[in-house]
């Protein structure tokens, strides 16, 4: 096994950021049981904002991000995980403080990884990764309130990851998918995924009347937050769900009591990256079985770590569409 490997890094000199592929030495990387060769990451919204230096997110410079890994144990001091399991690391400190996915090899504890379900590879994971894990959640959060099947469902932020995966998930499950977007000129790949309808975010905006709308969806899965999740709140019929994933638009969002007291409506947070091991086996048992899903082609893309670092930056500028692979 060579010793040196490479590596997106971030690096903050005099309050600039500067992000680059550099070469680094596997006893360098940080403490844990497990010595993963990554083979797959994935790009994720949390990994831009590592990558552009936003505190909230990682405080310590130099930093590889990648929230996300898919790869073979191939060094371990726990008996779970032994030399050859294939595993998947998602969330918790990965990417954000501890070096993360973007990188030939991570090192992490034993408690941050599950094994690989047989019937996924780990391309396949990854392709699911996070932004399906919070998708994931998010259903599982839906069917403890309502019954899916011929369902009204409306998904914000459609053409992105979590967006994307949840459109084809809910699809399949058997709801009727109301997509809501800014990238109005992908409506076809919206609708290759699953959905029965895509509305424009501002004709979505501007049809619904606040605080309350005409009841039209039993459930919602919002990833951007802001002025979208308020009128998704308005317009949720009696009993209806909202999870909500993300603050893509803002953290912000305007509401009354009225959708709640008068629909008994229910707005429940959406935390992939700290959820507990038992629940991530669940979700991804579930991809691998009755939720295997089928990835368009066009809402697909895989690319090395030198075409990473432009990707970072489209989907910083709201560019992306579907899910980037990151092959190693």
């Amino acid at each position: 096994m060579s010793q040196n490997f490479k590596s997106i890094i971030v690096n903050e000199k005099n309050g600039k950021i500067n992000i680059d592929i550099k070469k680094r030495s596997i006893d360098k990387l940080p403490h844990g049981e497990l010595l993963i060769k990554v083979e797959y990451s994935s790009l994720n919204y949390k990994d831009a904002l590592s990558a552009s230096g936003v505190k909230g997110v990682t405080k310590k410079y130099p930093h590889t991000p990648g929230i996300d890994a898919a790869g073979v144990v191939i060094k371990s001091i726990s008996n779970n995980f032994p030399i050859g399991t294939r595993v998947i690391v998602t969330g918790f400190d990965l990417g954000m403080n501890t070096s993360g996915g973007f990188s030939e090899y991570i090192r992490v504890p034993s408690q941050w990884a599950i094994k690989c379900p047989s019937t996924l590879t780990t391309k396949r994971a990854m392709m699911i990764g996070t932004a399906g894990l919070t998708a994931g959640l998010s259903v599982n959060a839906m069917t403890k309130t309502i019954n899916l099947e011929d369902s009204e469902v409306i998904i914000s932020g459609a053409t992105g990851g979590v967006g994307s995966i949840g459109v084809n998930l809910l699809s399949k499950l058997g709801a009727n998918v109301t997509a809501i977007t800014s990238k109005i000129k992908k409506e076809k790949s919206l609708l290759d995924l699953g959905a029965s309808k895509v509305i424009d975010k501002n004709i979505f905006l501007e049809s619904t009347k606040l605080p309350l709308n005409k009841g039209i969806y039993n459930a919602a899965l919002d990833v951007v937050g802001g002025n979208i999740l308020t009128s998704i709140i308005a317009s949720m019929k009696y009993g209806g769900v909202i999870a909500t994933t993300g603050n893509a638009c803002s953290p912000i969002f305007e509401t009354t009591v009225f959708p709640f007291i008068l629909r008994a409506n229910s707005l429940i947070g959406i935390d992939s990256a700290n959820c507990s091991i038992e629940m991530r086996r669940k979700i991804w048992k579930n991809f691998a079985s009755k939720w295997k899903l089928k990835f368009p082609h066009a809402m697909q893309k895989t690319v090395n770590l030198e075409n990473m670092i432009p990707e970072i930056r489209k989907i910083l500028k709201g560019q992306q569409v579907g899910r980037v692979l990151l092959e190693l």
